[in-house]
């Protein structure tokens, strides 16, 4: 037997569904505070604003406390025992209003309804209000607006709709009262969640303001910083990529262009080439860095110490008599101390270079407890001569120690008695920075 596909339910059953599901976020926003305990005014600036709330509730709850009492046992002869439960019942709760209201609101209300039903089974006179007594009216009132300035609009909405519901039920028990304070609570409670409502979206729209001019300040910051790094950028490959492109093109072409040069020289300017070229390479990398936004990584392999002996190949090369020690067993080196090792040696050779050409070097790099240490040292310059370049700017040992501190290592650099220099570095094969800390930024 065939059955036919269940078509689209009733509208009475989509109503009902809609109907639950409003009652189930409606029973979830009355029995949940939907901000956390923090006070009233909590951010203001100043001492004296931050304390306002405080003083606020204790003058409520110590004024109607009293009041409360008095209007029970005089107008609606109510012993004083129980007129003095019912009235802390009432207002004490009222000493929650500035951090926790709807928690304040299950026992104001709970209570104002007892009180109702105390002064029903009273004798009072024909102008006394009931079923709420003028103190829980004028403190309801104020609780209604602690509500209406920290509840979502629909828990602010439900508490109106329960309020106004349990007046009506308790006006019906008694409909012959004159003075009947259920309407009048059921209008002001209205208002007053209205103001309190609308003072706390304007504070909202107040608060996303000030928020969105934060982020568009971050923003401006942030294009600037990359209209700078793009004109960096731009000079560097303005200045220093064009000269770098002369020097290959003059290296690669000068076998062709001068007679008669030996098969040493041709090599050295095939070295040369080679190095441009190299350096060219490592520029375009950096220069795409420093023209992103800095959310794409270098996709490019960096080096590390695996190629340090093409390194100090290079550097013999090119006239400095150079020798690496390079332990066989390494370990696991993290990628951070194999870049960082890598760039500290090449810097430490390029700066023998410059300023003591020709001057025997070592460059040792061995691991020991826990730790990679790297260590350039170089001798005296073999004859007096004048360095490739007489001044520094200091920018390559400032660098060094960047690097080897963005790893959590240790460097030590400065003149030896003889005449040289010593670099040495000491950096953990173990993470020991934080995973926020930067990687180390490459230098040209």
């Amino acid at each position: 037997m065939s059955t036919s596909p269940a078509g689209p339910p009733p509208p009475a059953d989509g109503l009902v569904s809609a109907a639950r599901r409003n009652l189930r976020e409606l029973a979830h926003g009355l029995s949940h505070a939907s901000h956390p305990s923090t006070p009233l005014l909590a951010g203001a600036p100043k001492p004296w604003q931050r304390m306002l709330p405080y003083v606020v509730v204790l003058a409520l709850t110590a004024t109607f406390i009293p009041v409360t009492i008095n209007i029970l046992t005089t107008q609606y002869d109510v012993p004083g025992a129980l007129a003095g439960a019912l009235g802390v019942a009432q207002a004490a709760p009222l000493l929650m209003l500035a951090h926790r209201p709807l928690q304040a609101w299950w026992i104001i209300f709970p209570a104002d309804i007892a009180g109702a039903l105390v002064v029903l089974s009273r004798s009072t006179g024909p102008d006394a209000l009931w079923p709420w007594t003028a103190p829980a009216l004028i403190a309801y009132l104020f609780l209604l607006l602690a509500l209406g300035l920290r509840e979502t609009r629909r828990t602010v909405v439900g508490v109106w709709v329960v309020t106004a519901a349990a007046g009506a039920a308790l006006h019906l028990v008694a409909p012959d009262r004159a003075a009947d304070s259920a309407l009048l609570l059921s209008i002001l409670g209205a208002v007053v969640l209205v103001i309190g409502a609308a003072v706390r979206e304007r504070g909202e729209a107040t608060r996303r303001l000030a928020e969105q001019e934060t982020i568009s300040e971050a923003e401006r910051a942030q294009r600037t910083l990359l209209e700078e790094r793009t004109r960096i950028a731009r000079e560097l490959h303005d200045v220093v990529a064009h000269h770098m492109s002369v020097i290959t093109v003059q290296a690669d072409s000068a076998p062709y262009r001068i007679s008669g040069l030996s098969e040493p020289a041709q090599e050295e300017f095939a070295s040369i080439a080679a190095a441009a070229r190299e350096s060219l390479g490592e520029m375009r990398r950096l220069l795409s860095v420093l023209r992103s936004d800095g959310t794409e990584g270098d996709r490019a392999p960096q080096p590390g110490l695996d190629r340090l002996q093409q390194l100090v190949e290079a550097t013999v090369r090119a006239g400095l008599p150079a020798e690496l020690s390079l332990a066989a067993e390494l370990g696991e080196v993290p990628p951070a101390v194999d870049l960082s090792a890598y760039r500290i040696v090449q810097e430490a050779l390029a700066n023998v270079v410059r300023h003591a050409p020709g001057a025997r070097t070592q460059v040792s790099v061995r691991a020991a407890a826990g730790h990679l240490n790297v260590l350039v040292v170089n001798g005296p310059a073999p004859k007096p001569v004048a360095p490739l370049e007489s001044a520094g700017t200091g920018h390559g040992l400032v660098g060094m120690r960047e690097r080897v501190r963005l790893t959590g290592g240790t460097l030590d650099t400065g003149p030896l008695p003889d005449g040289g220099f010593r670099v040495a570095a000491r950096m953990p094969l173990s993470p020991a920075v934080s995973p926020s800390a930067p990687p180390p930024s490459e230098d040209l």
